[in-house]
């Protein structure tokens, strides 16, 4: 039986309507892909505090949290993962790539330009659809 892990992301959006993108770095699973920033929920830990935590951890800056935006369960390999995507806003500091290669702004129609973690995908066409 596959393991399931639970993982927040972070769909964060600045003054211009562009979105934050990350791309995984080689050493991580699944490399070299584009993804939303966040990572596991911890035991015990709520989604919101887990994703103020993490992007803290990984991009060191403050987050506040609007509106959850998707939730999607995806089948890799060699595990299962719950991806709750969640609408967040930069409060305090600039991101910096702790932990990924590197960090872009884009606007909605560039995201498809990007190759991205299969279970980012449904959230990618969800923002493209969106209307602004």
């Amino acid at each position: 039986m596959k393991k399931t892990v639970k993982v927040v992301a972070a769909i964060i959006e600045n003054e211009q309507n562009e979105i934050l993108c990350a791309l995984r770095s080689p050493e991580m699973a699944i490399p070299n892909m584009w993804e939303f920033p966040g990572g596991k929920v911890e035991k015990d830990e709520d989604i919101f505090t887990a994703l103020k935590r993490e992007i803290q951890e990984e991009l060191q800056c403050q987050i506040d949290t609007s509106e959850l935006f998707n939730d999607i369960t995806h089948e890799y390999e060699k595990f299962i993962i719950n991806l709750i995507a969640i609408k967040s806003k930069i409060v305090k500091g600039t991101p910096i790539a702790n932990e990924h290669s590197t960090l872009i702004w884009l606007k909605r129609d560039n995201l498809e330009s990007l190759v991205w973690a299969p279970a980012d995908i449904p959230a990618v066409e969800q923002l493209v659809n969106e209307i602004k």
